[in-house]
């Protein structure tokens, strides 16, 4: 059980890339109060095991409902990473200001914690791994994003600005690798 844990968490965490969200997280926050920022870092996180567990139970009736296959979804969500983990790597300083009472909801409880990376992911995992190991993984790594906008400031001065974004570079290569293997076996799909 801990091995399937393990092999899930691993794509889950480069879907999440709670480093790359970083500096996003504290350009959006960099005014606002610690009572405030903690608050937010909550909401976040609900925002986010909320839609990703919510979209793992009922992902797949919802594909049933609108028949799509699961290799419909792999090549789609493929695509959309990899358009995302591109965007990223060409035009990384691109910053919304949304007001503070959204922030923890949207966009840091989604789509940067969970967006379509993670949702893609969770269901192609599952029956690779299984429920309890994809729940599992989808948890610690929100809780691990979490802890990284806890500590951002610390994380940021460890990191250097510079330092932060480089990590995200190579998380968002990582990205794209994974977009490519998931249109790949979309694609494999409809010829099995």
């Amino acid at each position: 059980m801990f091995h399937n844990i393990l092999l899930a968490f691993i794509p889950v965490f480069v879907a999440v890339d709670a480093i790359g969200v970083l500096p996003i997280f504290i350009s959006f926050t960099r005014d606002i109060g610690e009572k405030d920022r903690i608050k937010i870092i909550y909401q976040s996180l609900i925002t986010a095991l909320c839609l990703a567990f919510g979209f793992v139970f009922l992902g797949k009736a919802v594909f049933k409902l609108l028949n799509i296959s699961i290799g419909d979804f792999m090549i789609a969500g493929g695509a959309v990473l990899f358009c995302i983990a591109i965007m990223d790597v060409l035009n990384p300083g691109k910053r919304r200001r949304v007001p503070a009472k959204d922030l923890g909801a949207v966009p840091l409880g989604t789509p940067l914690i969970v967006g379509p990376a993670v949702l893609t992911t969770a269901l192609i995992i599952i029956p690779e791994y299984g429920l309890f190991a994809t729940l599992g993984s989808i948890t610690i790594n929100v809780f691990i994003a979490g802890a990284v906008f806890l500590f951002s400031e610390f994380l940021i001065k460890l990191l250097g600005e510079a330092g932060a974004k480089a990590l995200s570079k190579v998380t968002s290569l990582l990205l794209a690798a994974i977009a490519i293997m998931m249109i790949r076996r979309g694609i494999f799909l409809f010829f099995v």
